[in-house]
């Protein structure tokens, strides 16, 4: 909604040479850029101002409003890194030519007029037709708006390659891409703020080569709902070309993948499929999902970067409730896949049942070692010292002299039979043995599904 600057002259233009922290702590009001805008634009009256949606830790914004109905909007640096932001959007704007713009289904701005302030420029644009809506809006719109935004997305990434080798804009290949990813998550760790489980899981998505497999593109680079104009069900402009570069075309799907409304998601990707001039790859959409995650971190560094308290705090909190979200979906897939092993032994045991098998399962089995029985004990006839002329009642009779020595025999025989066997029972090369000494037990951890992505 409009305010009208009537009421209340605008405040002192903020002095030149702010740091950036000073910047940061100062915001500044409609009412001011206003006051910026009409030094930018010789001529422009404003009559009324309102709030514009932007990255409030990088810019200030706000929409006017000129006495003849036209509407402007200022965005005006927070500190100089986002004056650089603005400065490269300026250089990628002038590299649309006509013909370019001509072939978009979508208007692009037009810059209408810049004011340096000591290391910061505020810029002046002629303002779009359309309407910025949220997530929520445009996932419940309509299939027709679907297939605009996919078709959106399909334009930007099939710009010709030169349009930023040509402003001498970041290009990255598929892997360099993905090393420039680890390197962003080391960074993130060394903060001691990123939860373990979600740095295991990027770390292991980072280290999977195929799914970072891709061919490179012009991507927008700062794709999300506060930059698309929507009117009806048309996309009618794309604004913040602050971070246009070559590299994943992932980046621009992240935050659709991160609303959670899988229908929009895949109507936006079916247009898309069909109005690029190459198939997209298989993995884009994991890619994205991974992307619209370790944008938590990359808010944490940035928070922490520029002492913002408030933000550090929410990112903490973000990236909490992430990462308890991560385990306690690990924790249903796994409450799922055991139930689903279990009614496959239930369906089992019946089927047995029904066949007349017994489906009692058999009692476990356990296989311990042989304890050693120990040397082998050999009994041998005793002779008696004196001969009896007459045995006692009962008693056996003598054996023969022949065939008193055939019991010794045999026990000598069987002596060296055990004797034998108790060796073999020692040796080093018995290809037969079932002792536990025979038996490797390895245990295999299961890779954890929300290790996998």
């Amino acid at each position: 909604m409009f305010h009208s600057g009537s009421e209340d002259s605008p405040h002192c233009i903020m002095a030149t040479g702010h740091t950036q922290s000073t910047v940061e702590k100062v915001r500044r009001t409609p009412l001011e850029l206003a006051a910026i805008a009409t030094a930018a634009v010789p001529g422009l009256a404003p009559t009324a101002t309102a709030f514009s949606p932007d990255d409030d830790a990088d810019f200030d914004s706000a929409l006017l409003l000129d006495p003849d109905g036209k509407r402007w909007r200022v965005r005006s640096p927070r500190h100089p890194e986002a004056s650089t932001r603005l400065e490269t959007e300026f250089m990628v704007l002038r590299a649309f030519t006509p013909a370019i713009r001509a072939e978009l289904p979508f208007h692009v701005p037009t810059i209408a007029g810049t004011v340096r302030q000591g290391d910061l420029t505020t810029f002046v644009y002629t303002h779009l037709q359309g309407a910025m809506l949220s997530i929520e809006e445009l996932s419940a719109g309509s299939p027709a708006l679907a297939r605009e935004i996919g078709t959106a997305l399909a334009a930007v990434h099939d710009l010709p390659l030169t349009l930023v080798t040509n402003a001498d804009l970041p290009s990255y290949s598929a892997n360099e891409f993905r090393q420039r990813k680890l390197n962003e998550l080391d960074q993130a760790a060394t903060t001691g703020k990123i939860p373990a489980t979600l740095l295991r899981r990027w770390e292991h998505a980072l280290e999977d080569v195929a799914l970072w497999r891709f061919n490179s593109s012009v991507v927008h680079g700062d794709l999300h709902e506060d930059n698309l104009m929507v009117q009806g069900d048309s996309v009618t402009a794309l604004t913040g070309w602050t971070d246009l570069r070559i590299g994943d075309p992932a980046d621009d799907f992240a935050w659709l993948v991160a609303s959670n409304e899988a229908s929009f998601v895949d109507a936006v990707l079916n247009s898309y499929t069909q109005a690029r001039r190459e198939t997209p790859d298989i993995h884009l959409l994991r890619r994205a999902a991974l992307l619209a995650e370790f944008a938590l971190a990359q808010y944490l560094v940035k928070a922490l970067a520029a002492g913002h308290q408030s933000m550090t705090a929410e990112a903490e909190s973000m990236l909490r409730t992430l990462a308890d979200d991560i385990d306690e979906q690990a924790r249903r897939e796994e409450e799922a896949a055991q139930s689903a092993e279990d009614e496959a032994a239930e369906l089992q045991a019946a089927e047995l049942q029904g066949a007349g098998i017994p489906s009692s399962p058999k009692p476990p089995v356990t296989v311990v070692a042989i304890p050693d029985a120990g040397p082998t004990v050999t009994v041998a006839t005793i002779a008696p010292a004196v001969e009896s002329e007459t045995p006692a009642s009962g008693a056996l009779d003598p054996s023969p002299e022949g065939t008193a020595a055939a019991p010794a025999d045999d026990a000598k025989d069987e002596e060296t039979k055990t004797g034998a066997e108790a060796g073999d029972s020692h040796g080093t090369g018995n290809a037969d043995d079932t002792s536990t000494a025979a038996i490797s037990v390895v245990k295999v951890t299961p890779l954890h599904t929300a290790n996998r992505f």
